[in-house]
């Protein structure tokens, strides 16, 4: 009897062990998704959660809302955050949301191998999905391209009253000075903040497609940009911002030195990610070259995937040499440029 008992015993333990096993299993197959908190607002982008949906049978889903939005909320959940992954605009965001503890490091052969080591976190924080150049648009009938040179160059008298910029909240232009301080020191980054306050044609204001219209308007003779934009203008379903995209050119400046300066959109796995296997295999999808070809020909970015042919556009524009400088220090640069913003008197 105390045998059979015993024998029961394990029998129903055996089976007890079986049932919990299936169950997690099966928990863990009905539970495939991965949370999405993203700054981007792009068709294409939905269309890549839905391939990878399709790809993978992992759900994908979205918050979206400002940067700043999303790293309070994230910031505020804590350790009970459902985030898995955070998508925005600006190595200085994603830089921002690093020193605030809030992404974690990730390990991914492909992630290290694909992106090259300036478009990524140094200790694989965040990683660069796509690139902008900021460049210079200048107006064909009163600017001759031989003028132009450099990002200091925009500082020369010769521009004065003549220059369109966006406002120093705008983070395309921090992480632009944060790169200038790097590179020149920080007294001559102030003067040349101080002489571009002195030559802009208006005080800041819109967005970089508001100062290409102004440019056409003759309000300006160039403006500082990123290229998307343009892209985004010459294919505008409005007849207006498709002629103020033709009247303009555009010149990528420090060809001769140290190249353009570049900024990414790019993603980092959440710090308390409750998927992070499917946070990681997201991220390493939005890489892959079929993934690159939708961004690049669809919101006219440039590919981090450096198998990955920009668009046509851009590639009318000409190869051009771009910064190398590691965009972790747009980031860590960032107070500090704004600080210089506001001493230039930089609305």
């Amino acid at each position: 009897m105390k045998k059979t008992l015993v024998g029961l015993l394990a029998l129903t333990l055996m089976f007890s062990c079986k049932n919990s096993e299936e169950k997690n299993e099966n928990a863990e197959s009905e539970n495939q998704e991965v949370n999405v908190y993203t700054h981007r607002h792009y068709e294409s982008d939905q269309e890549l959660f839905k391939q990878f949906e399709e790809e993978t049978g992992i759900t994908v889903n979205v918050i979206n809302a400002s940067a700043d939005e999303l790293i309070q909320k994230m910031r505020m959940e804590g350790e009970q955050s459902p985030a898995d992954v955070l998508i925005t605009v600006d190595a200085g965001r994603l830089e921002r949301a690093k020193s605030s503890d809030l992404l974690q490091a990730v390990s991914s052969d492909i992630l290290e191998e694909t992106i090259p080591s300036h478009l990524k976190d140094a200790d694989n924080h965040w990683f660069g999905l796509t690139k902008r150049a900021r460049v210079i648009a200048y107006a064909k009938d009163r600017v001759n391209e031989s003028e132009l040179s450099t990002y200091e160059d925009l500082a020369s008298d010769k521009w004065n009253d003549k220059l369109l910029i966006r406002s120093s909240g705008n983070i395309y232009n921090q992480s632009l000075m944060a790169s200038i301080m790097v590179h020149n020191g920080e007294e001559e980054a102030k003067e040349w903040a101080e002489a571009v306050v002195e030559n802009m044609a208006r005080a800041p204001k819109g967005n970089d497609r508001d100062q290409v219209k102004a440019v056409v308007a003759g309000e300006g003779d160039l403006a500082v940009v990123n290229t998307y934009y343009i892209g985004k203008l010459l294919n505008s379903e409005d007849p207006e911002e498709v002629k103020a995209g033709e009247s303009i050119e555009l010149f990528f400046p420090n060809q001769e030195g140290r190249g353009t300066h570049i900024n990414v959109s790019g993603a980092g796995v959440a710090k308390y990610a409750p998927n992070k296997e499917n946070a990681i295999k997201f991220i390493e999808f939005l890489i892959s070259e079929d993934a690159q070809k939708i961004f690049a020909h669809s919101n006219f970015e440039y590919p981090v995937n450096e198998d990955v042919a920009p668009a046509d556009l851009l590639q009318e524009w000409g190869e051009f040499k771009e910064d190398t400088l590691n965009l972790s220090k747009l980031g860590e640069n960032n107070k500090k440029a704004v600080m210089l913003f506001d001493e230039a008197g930089w609305k």
